[in-house]
């Protein structure tokens, strides 16, 4: 997709974060915008801001998690715009502590909208693009599903948050190879950001163990302590966009320990230290200290 003026981008998670930024940058770009967040108030605010700046921008309140609520965002897309161009399934949370000391209540919020609602997305605005693509031969359409470094690395703590974003990024590939079965038109991409200063923050659905509340610390202090904004997050992610790049990543310097699992698993070795070449001095070390202390 080389031109983004008067088409239609519906972006989740959009009243802060990535999906505040891609927004940002749409409206930029010309962008009509269909903007879905499960935070009304917030959602609220951004839409009214964008069209008091001359912005063609909806905003529905959504639980991306539940399969008829993107439903009727797509519905609300279709009914305004009559199309939709580029999909941001970008909504995320995120919950830490060691595996086994999650609830089934973390995992089922955390799967709920990490992947869930990737699989919703997928499953219900695909068809929506190619039925699009199909009537006209100049149509153009993407889909951009934010991972995290988390979906190529796993790190420890980190086990509820990795395992979603792990499969967001085989779904993401799957949808790669499939869409090229029967396109050229439609294509997709893959987000992978390391610590990005949004805000993010780990939470738990029950109190807190001891190693969950570790989690939580060092991950936002990571996230407090980046230098990467949501800002330049989506330039990365609109430039991957032109130039069909399907992985997008934030910290090249991450992508070593990234080589290095891969080898491992190529190589019959356990698994190492995750943190190893990513400018986290001694992650793993702090974990341990913190946890035995």
């Amino acid at each position: 997709m080389k031109h983004f003026d008067q088409r239609v981008a519906v972006i989740t998670g959009a009243a802060a974060g990535f999906g505040k930024a891609f927004a940002d940058m749409g409206a930029q770009l010309g962008m009509k915008l269909v903007l879905a967040d499960i935070q009304g108030e917030a959602l609220d605010a951004v839409v009214a801001d964008f069209n008091a700046r001359g912005v063609q921008a909806i905003g529905l309140r959504t639980d991306v998690s539940r399969s008829e609520q993107v439903q009727a965002l797509a519905d609300a897309a279709m009914a305004r715009f009559g199309r939709v161009d580029l999909l941001f399934n970008n909504a995320g949370v995120g919950a830490g502590g060691l595996v086994w000391e999650n609830s089934e209540q973390d995992w089922d919020w955390v799967l709920g909208v990490n992947l869930h609602s990737v699989i919703h997305g997928v499953r219900i605005f695909t068809p929506l693009m190619l039925a699009a693509a199909a009537q006209d031969p100049g149509y153009e359409g993407h889909i951009v599903n934010t991972a995290s470094m988390s979906g190529l690395l796993n790190a420890p703590a980190m086990g509820v948050y990795s395992v979603s974003k792990h499969a967001v990024v085989s779904l993401s590939e799957t949808l790669h190879h499939d869409l090229g079965l029967v396109t050229e038109q439609v294509r997709c991409s893959v987000l992978c950001p390391y610590f990005v200063a949004t805000g993010f923050q780990l939470s738990n659905t029950a109190p807190p163990t001891r190693s969950q509340q570790i989690a939580q610390a060092q991950s936002g202090k990571a996230v407090g302590s980046a230098k990467v904004s949501a800002a330049q997050i989506a330039q990365l992610t609109f430039d991957a966009i032109r130039d069909q790049s399907f992985y997008i990543y934030s910290h090249p310097e991450a992508m070593a320990p990234v080589q290095a699992r891969f080898e491992a698993i190529m190589n019959r070795r356990n698994p190492g230290d995750p943190f190893a070449g990513t400018g986290v001095t001694g992650g793993r070390q702090k974990l341990i200290d913190a946890l035995r202390g």
